[in-house]
């Protein structure tokens, strides 16, 4: 089944280096490399790589750094006939640090993708119409974010929605999610509950469900992902790897998540599949350079649910 994926496109520009720089700190790094990023691309790209038939609905300047995203995504297997190129904006840049612990700090410059907006959904609407899952994150316009699942939800799609980078969100939006994908800060910023372990993730998720969210599934890192469903309460585990780099770890873990939906495995079943590429993802550099295949994760088969 179709996967429309919606979001961000950027250029990651990456330094690895021993710690993180404090405020004022300059310190010297080691290893510098460019990698395609942007958390809409990633999720797209995971989905690709996973299994998924994916369209993908961006915004990127009219620049070097747009042309080589888009043709990176095209020989990923993603439909790029939707992505849209801004004449005045540049593409979407990140700096990033890796520590050597495989912890990071980014800052993302958006450009183009700050003009994604409302009508550039309209031109792709055909392919919301035919797809089976939207996928959503926040690196575009909170409005267009809105309005596609506005979109979404009125045509019976499920919308699955990673709310990253950490914001507030309206209650309105959160009536359309079908499985609503923070990890623990970003559940603290939309709940006020500081999620620590099971229990104050049972909390959060339980406040996001009285808001209309019908499945939450909140990301712990190396601990797994807490599903909170009518009829479940659990925490799925991850994996123990050694983690090298965990950028777009939680891009790897959405993306897959779409496709194992997408199949028809159940939501439990769905997780499991994502935990293990989400961590997969961590055990080898870059944002999407580190997204698993889909003989990688295993998982051959249709499940049902």
């Amino acid at each position: 089944m179709k996967i429309v994926v919606i979001g961000s496109t950027n250029t990651d520009m990456v330094i690895k280096t021993g710690h993180l720089p404090t405020p004022g700190e300059t310190i010297l790094g080691g290893e510098f490399f460019m990698n395609p990023g942007g958390k809409g691309a990633n999720q797209a790209v995971a989905a690709s790589r996973l299994g998924g038939d994916v369209d993908f609905i961006s915004k990127t300047g009219n620049d070097i750094f747009g042309e080589q995203s888009v043709e990176n995504l095209r020989r990923e297997g993603v439909n790029t006939e939707n992505m849209i190129v801004d004449p005045e904006n540049p593409s979407g840049v990140a700096l990033i640090t890796v520590d050597s612990k495989a912890e990071n700090c980014i800052v993302v410059a958006p450009g183009a993708n700050t003009t994604l907006k409302p009508d550039d959904i309209d031109k792709a609407i055909k392919q919301i119409g035919i797809a089976e899952i939207v996928l959503l994150q926040l690196e575009i316009p909170i409005e267009t974010v809105e309005y596609a699942a506005q979109i979404a939800y009125r045509n019976n799609k499920k919308v699955i929605l990673n709310p990253a980078p950490a914001q507030k969100l309206s209650d309105s939006i959160l009536k359309t999610i079908h499985i609503l994908t923070p990890n623990e800060t970003e559940a603290e910023i939309l709940t006020g509950i500081k999620v620590t372990n099971s229990d104050t993730a049972e909390k959060a998720a339980q406040i996001l469900k009285k808001k209309g969210v019908e499945i939450v599934i909140i990301t712990m890192g190396a601990n797994g992902a807490f599903i909170r469903t009518d009829s479940l309460s659990e925490l799925i585990p991850a994996p123990e790897v050694k983690a090298v780099d965990t950028t777009a770890a939680g891009d790897a873990f959405n993306g897959a998540l779409a496709v194992a939906v997408s199949e028809g495995f159940n939501i439990r079943e769905a997780v499991q599949f994502a935990n293990k590429a989400g961590s997969i993802a961590v055990t080898r550099p870059g944002a999407q350079a580190s997204t698993p295949y889909r003989r990688e994760v295993g998982e051959k088969r249709v499940r049902s649910k």
